[in-house]
């Protein structure tokens, strides 16, 4: 070995030295964000699916009785009004005795009714005196076949005043009694105690809605007539009950414009069997139309703003979430749809949401 051989061989021998007594450096582990039991508890998550995309248009409208159940209440005769036993509001079933009056007309109703029974009792016994007098060869056919005709005219007018009987429920005495005509509430009262009514009168002195079911009237403004149609599913709030939702569809579109307001009226009926929508109240109204095409869908909730980009925390266990950057298609109010980020089936943190996100950024 020659001595730059020798030189060579001790520089490596040093080097290696060198290298087997330097001290190992430590791999630091970072731990990821957990979330604890308890945590776990009030954190909520939601499954991003595939769903056609839907717009939110929003309108405004009020609450209206349904038209189909809504009747006038008509005074049929005049009179004296005696008591009246209905209130604006009050809740009214099918046959029970809204106000009395007493009229002078009711006198000749039931004087009619009497001579018309009367009528038919005279005319049968007519017809079996005839029918004797024939047998026995007293009178001609002719005079039974006359006696024939009395009676089925006698029941006719008979006929008659009993279905004007029932029309105007007449009983003994001269008091008319004004009867509900289907259960529901008095909307409208036009009525009161020792007022006169005329018999020529054509204002109606009740109203009455059985408002089971309602109706939401919707004013659509020109510009969005050709954005509304028929099945499309529908939102309604009131200031009653604001955080309360109510749902059904457009099943009628009113195809009038108001020449006052230049909009449109159209109808979305709405189950009110807790009472709860009242009639000729406020509303605020959500019509969504389902698109054609698709895409993810996640609550709107689980979405965070932040540095003008958008985020969701994805959850795969407690201890692996994760921070995912999402770009938007569109948001309708508590739907979000999403472009980018994620996939379907991926679950998203919709509940303690931000107190993670800034936990997994620090």
């Amino acid at each position: 070995m020659n001595r730059k051989q020798t030189a060579f061989f001790f520089l490596v021998v040093m080097l290696t030295a060198c290298g087997a007594n330097e001290p190992k450096k430590e791999q630091h582990i970072v731990n990821g964000f957990v979330l604890s039991d308890v945590m776990m508890k009030t954190t909520t998550t939601a499954e991003a699916h595939k769903q056609p995309v839907e717009t939110v248009m929003n309108f405004f409208g009020k609450i209206s009785a349904d038209k189909n159940h809504y009747i006038d209440v008509f005074p049929l005769v005049g009179g004296n009004v005696i008591s009246v036993n209905a209130e604006l509001g009050d809740y009214v079933k099918k046959g029970q005795v809204m106000a009395t009056i007493r009229s002078t007309e009711m006198a000749g109703f039931q004087k009619d009714l009497g001579d018309a029974r009367t009528d038919l009792v005279v005319a049968e016994n007519n017809l079996r005196v005839a029918q004797e007098m024939y047998t026995g060869k007293l009178s001609t056919e002719k005079e039974v076949l006359e006696a024939k005709s009395q009676v089925t005219k006698a029941e006719d007018q008979l006929k008659r005043a009993t279905a004007v009987g029932a029309i105007y429920n007449i009983r003994k005495g001269n008091i008319y009694t004004v009867i509900a005509p289907i259960s529901g509430y008095v909307v409208q009262k036009n009525i009161n105690k020792d007022m006169q009514l005329r018999s020529d009168r054509t204002d109606n002195i009740f109203d009455v809605a059985n408002t089971t079911d309602v109706w939401a009237i919707i004013n659509v403004n020109e510009a969005d007539i050709d954005k509304i149609a028929l099945g499309m599913k529908a939102e309604v709030a009131t200031l009653s009950y604001p955080d309360k939702k109510f749902y059904g569809k457009i099943d009628k579109i009113f195809k009038i414009i108001d020449p006052q307001t230049n909009a449109m009226q159209a109808r979305v009926v709405l189950n009110n069997a807790q009472g709860l929508l009242i009639p000729e109240s406020k509303a605020t109204i959500k019509i969504y139309n389902t698109e054609t095409s698709s895409a993810i869908a996640i609550p709107s909730k689980a979405v965070i703003f932040d540095n003008n980009r958008n985020y969701v925390i994805q959850f795969i266990s407690q201890n692996n979430l994760k921070v995912k950057e999402i770009k938007l298609l569109k948001q309708t109010g508590e739907t979000t749809y999403v472009s980018e980020g994620l996939e379907e089936g991926d679950k998203v943190v919709t509940n303690n949401q931000l107190m993670i996100y800034r936990s997994l950024n620090n």
